[in-house]
Parts: C-alpha cells; sequence; structure tokens
C-alpha cells in the first residue's frame, strides 16, 4: 500500500510566535514539506486547487512542478484538479509537461470539487455542475489515448484533429477520479475503469464500503480487471510522537478551518470534545502517535475491502512548520514502513 500526504496549501500562523506567513513564505515551505516527504520515503504528494483567500494552490501545476525540481523519487499529482473548471486540452499539457519534469513522477486526480467559487471566476454555470465534469473528462481521456483527437462537446469548441502536446513520458499518464459520496461517481469511475480516489472529511470511513464496492462491481460488469480498479482515501491527519501530542497540535487549527467552513455550510460548532470523539480507531480523523495511525491504515483498508493507497491532508493553518516536518518524517519512517511490513 501507497502513503502519501496532500496539501491545500493553506495560510499559517505559527501557533508560537503568532507570525502569520507571508503567501511567499508559505510557498517556500510548502517546497520543504515535498522535500521532507521525499527524503522520508513517502510515495505520493498531492496538492488541491482552491479559488479562495486562505489557500495558495490555485495553480497546482505550478507548485508541483518547482517540486519536481527538488524531487527525485517521490509521485506528484494533484488533490484534485477541478476538472469541471478547466480546459481538459490545457490541463493535459501542464500534466504532460510536469511528467517531463518529474521524469515520470506526475498523476491526476479530477474532481468536481467541494466548493463553487471555480464557476463564476471562469464564467460557468453551477447548474451544469454534472454536466461539464462528464463530458471534459470524456475528452480528458481520450486526450491520453491520442495526441490528435476529433471531438465535439456542449461546454466547449469542437477539436478537429489538432495536434495536442506535449506528450508525456508515462505511456499512460496515471488519472484518478476522485469523489465524495456521490453513488453516479462511484458507477462513473468503474465504468470508466479509472482508479478511484475517495475524499473522507469525517464519520467513519467503512460507511463508503458498500459505494466502493458498488464501483468494483461496475468495473467489473465493464469488463475491468480487479487489478485495475485501484481505490485510495484522501483523509485529514496529522502525526507526532504521542497521541496526545498529535491531537493537542493538530485542534487549534482544524478547529479554525472547520469552524469557519461550518459556519458557511451550516455545520455545527466545533468543540474540543466533539474532536476528540472523532479519533477513535474507526473514524476518519487520522491524528496520533505512528503505532495509532499504522493500526488505523490497516483497520480501514480492511474495512474497505482493500486500498492502494491512503492520504493524509496535512494542512493546517496552525501548525508550526518545525511540527509539520517532524510530522512528516514520522508518518515516512515509521508509518509507512510499518504498514508496508504488514502488508507482505
Amino acid at each position: 500500500m501507497q502513503i502519501g500526504i496532500d496539501s491545500f496549501v493553506s495560510s499559517v500562523t505559527d501557533p508560537d510566535t503568532g507570525h502569520a506567513s507571508t503567501p511567499a513564505e508559505r510557498i517556500a515551505r510548502l517546497l520543504d514539506e515535498v522535500v521532507a516527504a521525499d527524503e522520508a520515503g513517502l510515495d505520493t504528494f498531492g496538492i488541491g486547487e482552491h479559488h479562495r483567500p486562505e489557500f495558495y494552490d490555485s495553480a497546482p501545476p505550478v507548485l508541483l512542478a518547482a517540486a519536481a525540481a527538488r524531487t527525485s523519487r517521490i509521485r506528484l499529482n494533484s488533490a484534485v484538479s477541478v476538472l469541471s473548471a478547466n480546459d481538459p486540452v490545457r490541463l493535459f499539457q501542464e500534466f504532460a509537461t510536469l511528467d517531463l519534469i518529474s521524469q515520470g513522477r506526475a498523476e491526476l486526480v479530477v474532481g468536481r470539487g467541494s466548493f463553487t467559487e471555480a464557476f463564476p471566476l471562469f464564467g460557468l454555470a453551477l447548474e451544469d455542475y454534472d454536466s461539464l465534469f462528464e463530458e471534459k473528462l470524456d475528452l480528458l481521456l481520450r486526450l491520453r489515448e491520442s495526441a490528435t483527437v476529433h471531438w465535439s462537446g456542449r461546454h466547449r469548441p469542437a477539436l478537429t484533429g489538432q495536434g495536442v502536446y506535449p506528450r508525456p513520458l508515462q505511456e499512460k499518464l496515471p488519472i484518478w477520479v476522485g469523489v465524495g459520496g456521490s453513488p453516479e461517481s462511484f458507477v462513473r469511475a468503474g465504468l470508466l475503469g479509472l482508479p478511484l480516489m475517495v475524499a473522507i472529511i469525517g464519520g467513519e470511513p467503512r460507511r463508503f464500503r458498500p459505494l466502493v464496492d458498488l464501483y468494483r462491481r461496475a468495473g467489473a460488469q465493464a469488463g475491468h480487471r480487479a487489478e485495475d480498479l485501484e481505490v485510495s482515501i484522501h483523509v485529514p491527519g496529522f502525526v507526532a510522537d504521542t497521541d496526545r501530542q498529535a491531537a493537542d497540535v493538530f485542534y487549534p487549527g482544524y478547529e479554525k478551518m472547520f469552524g469557519e467552513i461550518g459556519k458557511e455550510r451550516g455545520f455545527p460548532p466545533v468543540t474540543r470534545a466533539r474532536f476528540d470523539a472523532s479519533l477513535g480507531p474507526a473514524s476518519a480523523l487520522f491524528v496520533g502517535s505512528p503505532q495509532t495511525i499504522a493500526e488505523k491504515v490497516r483497520t480501514v483498508s480492511a474495512d474497505l475491502g482493500g486500498l492502494s493507497r491512503i492520504t493524509l491532508q496535512m494542512t493546517n493553518p496552525m501548525i508550526a512548520h518545525r511540527a509539520m516536518l517532524h510530522g512528516i518524517g514520522l508518518l515516512g519512517t515509521e508509518v509507512a514502513p510499518a504498514v508496508r511490513a504488514a502488508a507482505r
């Protein structure tokens, strides 16, 4: 099983000094994080896409290209690219170029996004949420298969055999589908035979088992091999030396981030008691010591019928840089080896 990190590159205020990082400082520290993950032996590092003032990840391919130049082995992916608001031609070109820069380490995770700011920003109608994604995914997959494509759709000018370059170093650029809780999204990914990344930000991951099974059944019925129907999950997480330390370091930023999002979406207030209750062995919060996280990875993988990858979304607006680097090191040098050893 692969173990990785995802980042939303949020603004960060150091809890010890009160210093709020500038965008330039935050991006420099992001690159330090990717280097630390590479050196610690982690498998993947993903960067999200948001168009909000508290995040600095509106251009994931640019950030990933900078990371590629400073790393040698870790795979680099979006987490996720908001395909509905992107031009598939440009997105393919960007990640094909990233693949060349990284010597074959690029991956695309595409989805519809959990925020809606991209739609008015790029002149798109929110009521086209579903059709935009379905149409653009079709074009993206055709571009992966051939440099010249004849294609027409409702949301983009037609292609009439123009060449789309450069081509990636990998023979087939990996494209994952990022999903939330929509059964239709799981079925679509299965029918297309595309690997699946399930974003789980709360509750118990095992509640997604019926949807994962639905994905695998759809893929099998469409004639895809079981080994091609990979499943990964993306979960909030943080690793420290002890369970208590991890919770104490992670909670202030968690309360800030989810408290603000909760006000927008009508969620109940975040409290420390509710947070602590969410740290059990079956929950979606992967916050704890290396031993706790390794055991949780094994448990959740079994609950979901076997996973090929788990990525921890470690972005937190109130974690000191040194604590983040230490957590990345623990994930790579203690959690990942323990998970791999148990899988043999």
